[in-house]
């Protein structure tokens, strides 16, 4: 197994260690690109590369030098979402749907030839806590286990990808996370569902960060339902409390004040750290 060196101070790798509880070899180079991870790799006379999780840059001959070549692991339907935060983009745009991708890696990002894909379903409640570790994880190590079987059978289809319907994506972390109230509540809900659990959608407090996690959005039908100023904490709920942003409301249900812990939203109010008629992003 070959992984990134750990930075100083940084945990172990969690699948370098599940590699030696199992007895596997486990190799990091500084880069895949040096003669030595190469002659390693050769000497192994692996059958087949398999890189479900990259943090390092593999080059063609790195990849190439297993019998059956190499195939990777992606959560998109590719060619759409290719990047690094492909399963928080979707969510946080509303789609209907994502998937998974095994492909063979290239030195373009994403961009190499389609083996397999599997779809699955974003219900209008997921997070990207359910559609990872419920859905696109368990689906993944299967699809691998999949492709890994028709590659080395020689019974797979490689299927260069359309550019015309490609895009990428960057990062989606605190910049991308922050909540504008003055959207629409449809985009503010499907923001927040696409930061949970990570890296956590967020507004402010009186200038103290307030990161949201579990909602419900709340639409508003008439004129007369309409409270208070965009931002504006409205209403306590039995589960939460409700913050105005255009056509409705959310309802927050877990929350995390500052350095304070990740808590049911109950918590910040019988704290009184929440009261109605705060301004929330100001």
């Amino acid at each position: 197994m070959f992984c990134a060196p750990e930075k100083p101070g940084a945990k172990p790798d969690v699948l370098k260690v599940a590699a030696q509880e199992k007895g596997v070899k486990v190799f990091q180079f500084p880069s895949l690109k040096n003669d030595d991870a190469k002659k390693v790799l050769t000497d192994l006379d692996v059958e087949i590369g398999v890189m479900a999780f990259v943090l390092q840059f593999a080059p063609q001959d790195f990849v190439t030098i297993p019998k059956h070549g190499t195939i990777q692991f992606h959560p998109s339907l590719l060619p759409k979402y290719r990047g690094p935060s492909s399963i928080n983009w979707p969510i946080s745009r509303g789609e209907p749907r994502t998937g998974l991708t095994i492909f063979r890696p290239t030195d373009g990002l994403d961009e190499g030839p389609v083996i397999l894909q599997k779809e699955t379903r974003i219900t209008p409640d997921d997070t990207l806590g359910t559609v990872y570790f419920d859905r696109l994880f368990p689906m993944g190590v299967q699809a691998m286990l999949e492709a890994a079987d028709l590659v080395v059978a020689g019974k797979h289809r490689e299927l260069v990808q359309d550019e015309s319907r490609a895009s990428y994506e960057g990062w989606f972390r605190e910049v991308e996370a922050r909540i504008n109230w003055a959207n629409h509540v449809d985009v503010v809900y499907n923001l927040i569902r696409g930061c949970n659990p990570a890296p956590g959608a967020w507004t402010t407090l009186n200038g103290v960060k307030l990161q949201v996690f579990d909602c419900k959005k709340v639409p508003v039908r008439t004129f007369s339902a309409v409270k208070g100023k965009v931002g504006e904490v409205v209403e306590c709920t039995p589960a939460g409390f409700q913050v105005t942003a255009q056509g409705g409301r959310i309802e927050v249900l877990r929350a995390k004040l500052g350095d304070g812990k990740k808590v049911a939203s109950t918590d910040l109010l019988s704290a009184g750290s929440i009261k109605p008629g705060q301004l929330l992003g100001s």
